[in-house]
């Protein structure tokens, strides 16, 4: 893993992270992937948000994002729509939270902790900026082969007890995050039946006097 190389997003970076896209997430409506147009846009309004893994100068991973505030009182929302769609034009500097819009590593390059190494670099992103965590909407890809036996809920509380492991949630857990809500019609996903996890990562070193000061 030492020769894999973590920066941020670049220009020459825009077509690979389109094709990554496509390849990770075959059953998204096709509406729901990230652009050219969209990394532009996030790299001209939070560069420092937008996590790039490579190896040479292959896109392997990537991990997009922007702060806002966030109600978890009232948590419904869809991914479109809270990304702005994908432009990220309503990245707040000021917000308490670090939104995760999405991770993607490259099939080729999976079991190599890519993974971690971008939560690592997003949980030193929120600690360096003093936010009180990362929130996000998760994928339940697991959930498609058990969709026809028990209900989303049902299948996430067996993931958080370890009965059953989903490709992503079991790995959110690990890194820390917990399930704060579900969230129904939240992405276009054949395999989730449009499902997704709301979790929460708080940041342990949050400071609330550094705020104002």
């Amino acid at each position: 893993m030492t020769h894999y190389k973590i920066s941020t997003i670049a220009p020459e970076h825009f077509v690979q992270l389109e094709a990554l896209q496509r390849l990770i997430y075959p059953t998204l409506s096709a509406q729901e992937l990230m652009r050219t147009e969209h990394f532009a846009s996030q790299y001209t309004l939070f560069a420092a948000g937008q996590i790039v893994v490579l190896d040479g100068e292959r896109v392997i991973g990537q991990g997009s994002g922007f702060f806002c505030n966030f109600d978890f009182d009232q948590p419904t929302h869809t991914f479109a729509e809270f990304c702005d769609h994908f432009y990220f034009r309503n990245h707040n500097p000021d917000g308490a939270y670090y939104y995760g819009a999405d991770i993607s590593v490259h099939p080729d390059y999976r079991g190599r902790s890519i993974g971690k190494m971008i939560y690592q670099a997003r949980k030193a992103l929120v600690r360096s900026h003093n936010k009180r965590g990362i929130v996000a909407g998760g994928l339940l890809p697991g959930f498609a082969r058990y969709k026809h036996q028990m209900s989303a809920h049902a299948y996430v509380d067996k993931v958080v007890a370890c009965e059953l492991k989903d490709p992503t949630l079991s790995f959110q857990l690990k890194e820390g995050f917990v399930v704060r809500n579900l969230l129904q019609n939240y992405i276009e996903d054949s395999a989730s039946d449009n499902w997704a996890t709301l979790i929460l990562w708080e940041n342990p070193d949050f400071t609330a006097e550094k705020i104002n000061t």
